[in-house]
């Protein structure tokens, strides 16, 4: 078992890398035709790690009794489908994410990945207008027109896995 969450976490780690190169490159690199200045908007701190989890008590049991992490409250958020639990890890944290509704997008996640999984990362931005307005330039996804209220009481919006190296990345405004 320990073996497994070691590869778990290694796989995690590599993905968790190879997508903040990704959006680093997207936000440093522009086009000179296009003139716009690299410092309109900056990539921050990784915020969380989200993961869907299929039975939310026995995830939050895990972290909190077994693990000794500090964990949250379940938030409802019925916008976006999902209840929340939020893990307090040194550096960031851990968002456990179960199906709120019948049009959970986390319903479909965990249709094809029984045991739960992670879902997507999220990287704090000082300015979200801006960096939607770049990256919608640049042919980057963002699988909504507007940001939405996130768990955190903030705008987010979601890059579309497919232009982020098969990683769903949330972007939060600091």
């Amino acid at each position: 078992m320990a073996a497994g969450w070691r590869r778990a976490v290694a796989g995690l780690l590599t993905r968790l890398q190879t997508s903040a190169l990704m959006i680093r490159t997207l936000a440093s690199s522009h086009s000179v035709s296009q003139n716009i200045p690299s410092s309109l908007w900056k990539l921050g701190r990784l915020n969380h790690v989200a993961i869907a989890v299929p039975d939310l008590e026995k995830a939050q049991s895990l972290y909190k009794d077994v693990l000794g992490a500090q964990v949250s409250e379940t938030v409802a958020l019925p916008e976006h489908g999902v209840y929340t639990v939020f893990v307090e890890l040194g550096n960031t944290k851990l968002e456990l994410l179960h199906p709120l509704g019948e049009k959970s997008p986390i319903t479909s996640f965990l249709q094809k990945n029984k045991t739960g999984g992670m879902h997507h990362i999220c990287i704090e931005v000082d300015d979200i207008n801006a960096a939607m307005a770049e990256l919608k330039k640049k042919k980057i996804r963002i699988l909504s027109e507007e940001p939405k209220i996130g768990a955190h009481g903030k705008p987010v919006i979601f890059l579309h896995p497919k232009d982020c190296h098969g990683v769903l990345v949330e972007l939060e405004q600091a």
